[in-house]
């Protein structure tokens, strides 16, 4: 499960610093009734590398998870803003039928995070 827990910090860690380097692709998604645009993705791109970040340490593994379960949960309304108004992304065309078959993406993340920051078994714990 490391590996994993690895990979999705790392994962989470690079999308985190995206919100820096290309913020506007972010702000775009955003639903309207969510204010202060700018301050949100920066405040969510921090969020997401902080997390990353959680998931390098064992013992910081498990807050990590749930610090980013609950930040998939707030940012999927942004997910499905896009899939609503594929128009509204600047720079992006990308099919509406894709960005609706993105939306399971996200619960599978979460599945994803949860199982990489579970505690191990006690039968478990040495084979990581």
């Amino acid at each position: 499960m490391k590996a994993l827990r690895y990979s999705l910090g790392a994962f989470f860690i690079l999308v985190g610093a995206l919100h820096f380097i290309k913020p506007q692709s972010f702000v775009a998604i955003m639903p309207d009734w969510i204010p202060m645009h700018d301050e949100a993705v920066a405040v969510s791109g921090v969020a997401e590398i902080v997390g990353g970040a959680a998931l390098f340490s064992d013992r910081t593994a498990r807050f990590g998870g749930w610090w980013l379960i609950a930040l998939l949960i707030a940012v999927f309304p942004a997910n499905i803003n896009m899939a609503l108004n594929p128009g509204q992304v600047e720079g992006h065309d990308v099919p509406q039928w894709l960005l609706w078959l993105r939306l399971p993406l996200q619960p599978l993340a979460i599945w994803l995070t949860w199982l990489a920051t579970k505690p191990a078994k006690p039968s478990q714990r040495s084979s990581d």
